[in-house]
């Protein structure tokens, strides 16, 4: 690293101290956003990564997003998939709908069902206890990584009970996992142009909180590229650093950039010279910080927004990315607002992995290795 400005000198000291295993500030990375040069982000990025994991290796876990529902009161102004609740597009997945998009992904060798859908009023407890029970009886070898923070929350107002009343009642028919959803970005001046309606930011932080206290642990995730500042992109990663002191509780962070597609935040003329989507440079240096800033053991791939050679090959070549995510079988969301790359298969994921040079782990929702899997380089 070249030592010729002032300003350059200040990098190298703040990478090198992230190099040492010392913490940087908010502000140390605030200074890593606006002037650090994207090559020598990667290279710490990946030094670290590679001090936690094998060079060679990234893994994969089979898995399949089932969005139940569409029904959602929040409102969000990023989003395109959901519906209020008398709209006639709206929707609840049957039993029978659930299981043979669950067949499918046993009959792969899938190990995880992705369970999210919208704040709808009309599911209670009792929906969720039976569908819940029912998968794990039907599918036992499947984990239930279900229900974000925002959910959970919305579920227990339903219901008028207490969060922790909601965890101890999934819990005991086989719910163990929780995505990361509804983050955003954990800074009220975003969340309240993005999602008034929607949890506040220290709501989502208390409801992972006692997740993690009650044993289960979880993703956590960052939207970024809309109305935010970088300023803003550190306070939300500061915030998950801080709860992981906490409660050692997340084990990956994901981030992608806002699709902008056909969702209210696009057609509203007062922001449209506000947000701005976040380029795929944008992208590689919001990952790498990730990587040099946080204390959660894993980075994945955010294939499904940025795409194979972007989001995927380059993510886990140079910018501290150990994971390439899930093969997604099915998805429903982003690809609403616009994402072109929202599906895979098992082939193509183990593919894109060995294109990039390594060697292609299958893993379980809990990281355990299950195996290498290899295909043939086209």
């Amino acid at each position: 690293m070249n030592l010729i400005k002032e300003e350059t000198f200040s990098v190298d000291l703040i990478l090198n101290k992230a190099l040492d295993q010392k913490r940087i500030s908010l502000e140390e990375g605030l200074v890593l956003f606006k002037s650090a040069p994207l090559l020598d982000l990667g290279e710490v990025a990946q030094a670290l990564r590679n001090r936690r994991y094998p060079k060679d290796e990234v893994t994969f876990i089979i898995d399949r997003n089932i969005n139940y529902t569409n029904t959602c009161t929040a409102g969000c102004r990023f989003c395109a998939f959901a519906f209020q609740p008398k709209d006639q597009r709206t929707y609840v997945l049957s039993y029978e709908e659930i299981y043979q998009k669950t067949q499918e992904l046993a009959e792969t060798g899938g190990t995880q069902i992705l369970l999210q859908g919208g704040h709808n009023p009309e599911l209670g407890l009792d929906y969720y206890r039976t569908l819940f029970s029912n998968l794990k009886r039907d599918f036992p070898q499947i984990t239930l990584h279900a229900l974000s923070p925002s959910e959970l929350d919305h579920l227990a107002n339903v219901e008028n009970l207490s969060i922790e009343r909601v965890i101890e009642e999934l819990q005991k028919v086989g719910w163990n996992s929780m995505p990361g959803g509804g983050a955003e970005i954990l800074v009220e001046r975003v969340r309240q142009i993005l999602s008034p309606l929607k949890i506040s930011s220290e709501r989502w932080l208390e409801v992972s909180e006692k997740v993690h206290q009650a044993g289960i642990g979880s993703s956590a995730t960052m939207m970024f590229g809309h109305v935010e500042t970088f300023r803003e992109r550190l306070e939300h990663l500061e915030k998950l650093r801080t709860l992981q002191d906490k409660t050692n509780g997340f084990r990956a962070f994901i981030c992608w950039s806002f699709q902008k597609g056909e969702t209210p935040l696009s057609r509203d003329k007062n922001l449209q010279k506000t947000y701005q989507r976040g380029s795929g440079i944008d992208y590689l240096r919001t990952q790498a910080i990730a990587r040099i800033f946080l204390n959660i053991p894993s980075m994945q791939a955010s294939w499904v927004t940025e795409g194979f050679e972007l989001g995927g090959q380059s993510a886990i070549s140079g910018f501290g990315v150990n994971d390439f995510g899930g093969t997604m079988l099915e998805e429903n969301v982003v690809s609403a607002a616009g994402a072109i790359h929202s599906k895979s298969n098992l082939a193509e994921l183990v593919y894109q992995i060995n294109k990039a040079g390594f060697k292609a782990i299958q893993r379980d929702t809990f990281y355990r290795r299950l195996g290498e899997r290899k295909a043939r380089l086209k």
